[in-house]
């Protein structure tokens, strides 16, 4: 006798724990994606890494937004370009970039002896065109002359770090002697250029003479100091050694900080220590913040958005003297007001230092005058980029171009042809968070 075949229909019970596998499968992918390790990306125009994990709490992103979730109309923190304009990044190894520069058609070979190039300067002009020029050349020699320690870091990030609760050292990316092995450069840190000898293409340090084939200056801008206010009493932050000594000396208790220069640096660094608790006086010649920025209404814009903030602008006043009263400071003004404060910061501006230009006979225009395509000083084999720099008698103080800069002056050093460096005017990210803004 055969035996009966039973069919089998799913009981209800079964079915829900069918669908309750499936759905268990859903969620598990779904976690796998979100557990997916962080991307970063780079900026195409300025150089800016967005890193997913951190993401961009000032521009709205809070941190773990994927690249995909950018809404399409974010900007760039830096320098105001879109999403569309990033590419994934990885930190470059040496060995990836000897690789890429022997994978390359052999537009460069090395001359015997030859010095190679020296470049003064390690902020991101001078790292940028380091990595530029080791990503076409493998044995180039490249020298990095600077007076700090050449760590690398985004110098805007000193205007938002209290309101983002970064430590100071949390602003390096990368240790100077930590890019000079990945690049394969010789870094030569807390080093001072002291003179240009143009007829015999040395460059004089305090350690010593250098040769060089090519002479880059990337040496950047000062912080300018008004005339006759006192150098030893008056914070000027341009650079991350000044910004750890300010933070330092604000403590953890609320200061009263008085602040002299209303522009960018100046707007952006009252609206972050009035953030980090301290109470800020603001003062400017103009009669509103951002005046280059009148038409754009960008003053009237942050005044409005430090309503809610302990920061008081005064403008249409001339700070006249800066003089210490026990262990506070007194701000005289030339018609007659007087301020006290903790600590006194002057942004007044930058200014490129002069003395190695003129020890090069290099042309002035308030900058090193170069060559508005190839960017060629007036002097062979001596280029400029970056804030030192000035293109027909302007000046060139933003971070977008300092990438197109760094390629159209590596190629023109390794003898490549040269795409013409196109000056071109900034899109201006102005990161006091409490308002960011974007200006032309």
């Amino acid at each position: 006798m055969t035996p009966a075949t039973t069919t089998t229909t799913p009981s209800a019970d079964s079915a829900f724990a069918l669908s309750a596998a499936s759905q268990a499968v859903h969620n598990a992918l779904a976690e796998a994606a979100t557990q997916a390790p962080w991307q970063s990306y780079i900026c195409n125009a300025c150089g800016y890494v967005y890193h997913e994990a951190d993401g961009d709490p000032d521009g709205g992103l809070p941190p773990g937004t994927r690249l995909a979730d950018i809404p399409d109309d974010w900007a760039c923190p830096l320098c105001g370009v879109t999403k569309a304009d990033f590419s994934p990044y990885e930190a470059p190894t040496l060995e990836a970039l000897r690789a890429q520069a022997s994978a390359a058609p052999p537009a460069y070979i090395r001359p015997r002896d030859e010095p190679g190039v020296v470049i003064v300067g390690a902020g991101r002009a001078g790292w940028q065109l380091a990595e530029t020029l080791r990503l076409h050349s493998a044995t180039l020699p490249i020298t990095l002359v600077t007076a700090c320690a050449g760590d690398r870091y985004d110098k805007p990030l000193l205007s938002v770090a209290m309101a983002r609760q970064l430590d100071p050292l949390a602003l390096v990316s990368e240790t100077g002697c930590d890019a000079a092995l990945r690049l394969g450069v010789t870094l030569l840190a807390h080093t001072h250029a002291v003179r240009i000898c143009a007829d015999t293409r040395q460059l004089r340090t305090t350690r010593g003479v250098l040769r060089y084939g090519h002479l880059v200056l990337a040496h950047g801008a000062q912080a300018n100091l008004p005339p006759g206010l006192p150098a030893s009493l008056c914070w000027r932050i341009n650079h991350l050694d000044a910004y750890q000594r300010l933070r330092q000396h604000l403590g953890d208790q609320s200061k009263d900080v008085l602040i002299i220069g209303a522009g960018l640096v100046g707007s952006e660094l009252a609206n972050d220590l009035a953030l980090g608790g301290h109470h800020i006086t603001l003062l400017d010649t103009a009669t509103e913040p951002l005046a280059r920025w009148h038409d754009q209404q960008a003053g009237p814009q942050l005044l409005d958005a430090w309503k809610d903030l302990s920061i008081r602008f005064e403008g249409g006043l001339q700070v006249e003297q800066v003089e210490r009263v026990g262990s506070r400071y007194r701000v005289s003004t030339t018609s007659g007001q007087r301020f006290a404060a903790d600590e006194v910061v002057v942004a007044a501006g930058l200014v490129p230092p002069q003395r190695l230009a003129q020890s090069a006979g290099l042309d002035w225009a308030q900058g090193i005058a170069v060559d508005a395509g190839t960017l060629q000083t007036s002097v062979p084999r001596i280029h400029a980029l970056g804030d030192c720099i000035s293109i027909n008698g302007q000046c060139s103080r933003y971070i977008e171009p300092i990438a197109r800069q760094a390629r159209t002056l590596a190629a023109a050093i390794l003898g490549q042809p040269v795409a013409p460096y196109e000056h071109r005017a900034a899109v201006v990210r102005v990161k006091t968070t409490s308002r960011p803004l974007t200006l032309h």
